[in-house]
């Protein structure tokens, strides 16, 4: 049987930040075409006919957000043939998890604002970009459990309760604190410091740790397994 096939191919990226102050966030832009114009969305669009993705969505991301971001890891593929109003679109999608302060926003091309939202508040969106950012935070609460991840978005040296936080707020949920702490210290790449925390008011402080790099990025790439 004949197959009729006009069908094009973009790739849209879930940038989520992290903060110990903001919490999780996502980064959007403000559309200023259309469909769906002044509308937020993901960055993203088609990918070019000499392209690779990875190409394409790294050139996307600087086009429209002004950002360079070195590792993105792919997602999903969305391809319901409704999820664009003009054409039959295939979405390649990929995520990532960042420091925001260590981007300077720039929107460009057919983006009119690049803003970073939090998590929890996350505004009305183009296409079909609220499913993926769902997807996208299920992969990462998933991913968290079985590799260590987000030390790169910590102090060089940080109390324990930063590390607990940074768990507690990408699961969206409460956690076993010492059953974390034994289970985490268990792995060999946290080190504890002579270092003591600054506190602002009352209480003991506690000591500083910081992370073995050499045994961190192994295990991270090796993959463990641990339930949080």
């Amino acid at each position: 049987m004949a197959v009729s096939q006009n069908i094009k191919v973009a790739v849209d990226a879930v940038v989520f930040g992290y903060t110990s102050k903001e919490g999780l966030s996502v980064l959007l832009i403000k559309r200023n075409i259309p469909p769906f114009k002044d509308a937020w969305a993901l960055p993203g669009g088609l990918v070019g006919d000499h392209e690779s993705l990875e190409d394409a969505i790294h050139r996307e991301l600087k086009e429209e957000t002004g950002i360079s971001i070195n590792y993105l890891e792919q997602l999903y593929s969305f391809g319901q043939p409704n999820r664009d109003p003009r054409n039959r679109v295939i979405s390649i999608t990929y995520y990532g998890l960042v420091k925001p302060d260590a981007f300077e926003l720039h929107a460009d091309t057919d983006a009119a604002d690049v803003a970073w939202f939090n998590i929890k508040n996350i505004p009305q969106l183009a296409f079909d970009h609220a499913g993926i950012i769902q997807t996208a935070h299920e992969r990462l609460k998933n991913k968290i459990q079985y590799q260590p991840l987000g030390f790169e978005l910590l102090e060089e040296k940080f109390p324990f309760s930063e590390l607990e936080k940074l768990y507690t707020t990408v699961l969206d949920r409460p956690i076993d604190r010492r059953n974390f702490k034994k289970k985490i210290t268990g792995f060999g790449f946290l080190e504890e410091t002579k270092e003591k925390q600054q506190l602002s008011g009352a209480g003991r402080p506690g000591n500083l740790f910081r992370f073995n790099e050499e045994k961190y990025f192994r295990l991270k790439k090796d993959g463990i397994t641990f339930e949080v």
